[in-house]
């Protein structure tokens, strides 16, 4: 069983950060190489050939694996950070993020806008609901999670915007399917690194929030 209680798939991979020492689903951990040139790479999509080194995501653990020099302890070489490393992590993972989104639109899998989204709740299609941290907290509140999807936060609604094509969106969501695992994944790892709480499943609003 998990720290926070989930009952483990025996054949969900798991990896120890460098930094904490925990082990935990790779989910939870980003994996870094070491450069030919001896810098610290982010490879979010796990395929970079090497030797790799993972961080649970985490704002203060990456900064502190950079600033501690744990990379060059743990890689027994000279490893180096670029200069504001976590940063550019973090909008890489944001770059993901409404890729994934852009793609799972394209294939009919992602809807935006309130009615279309409270629409797919109501037929039970949600996996994900995605809602712009910047958005109202009244308006988004009138939308549920329904039990067994996940929620998010973690983009802007801009950044949701360019996932659609638009200026800005403040509610999504997307149906069962790989993208819809690849969003949680990484949303959930970007989650980490903005501070934000990756899960409001299973909670109803009110009555009279709906």
């Amino acid at each position: 069983m998990s720290r926070g209680g989930r009952i483990k798939d025996r054949d969900e991979a798991e990896r120890r950060c460098l930094v904490t020492g925990e082990v935990q689903p790779k989910a939870g951990l980003i994996r870094f190489v070491l450069g030919p040139d001896g810098m610290v790479v982010p490879d979010l999509a796990e395929k970079l050939p090497g030797r790799g080194f993972w961080l649970a995501s985490d704002r203060p653990v990456i900064d502190r694996a950079s600033a501690k020099g744990l990379f060059s302890r743990a890689a027994k070489a000279q490893a180096r950070a670029p200069e504001g490393f976590t940063d550019l992590i973090e909008a890489g993972l944001a770059r993901r993020v409404v890729d994934l989104i852009s793609l799972a639109r394209k294939s009919g899998a992602a809807v935006a806008g309130f009615e279309k989204v409270k629409d797919w709740l109501g037929r039970d299609r949600v996996k994900v609901l995605l809602q712009a941290s910047d958005g109202s907290e009244r308006g988004k509140g009138k939308l549920w999670t329904p039990e067994g999807a996940r929620w998010f936060g973690c983009l802007t609604a801009s950044e949701l915007g360019l996932a659609f094509g638009r200026d800005h969106v403040i509610h999504s969501a997307l149906s069962q399917g790989g993208l819809a695992d690849k969003v949680i994944r990484d949303a959930g790892r970007l989650n980490g690194l903005r501070g934000q709480s990756a899960i409001r499943a299973g909670k109803e609003q009110d009555a009279d929030e709906r």
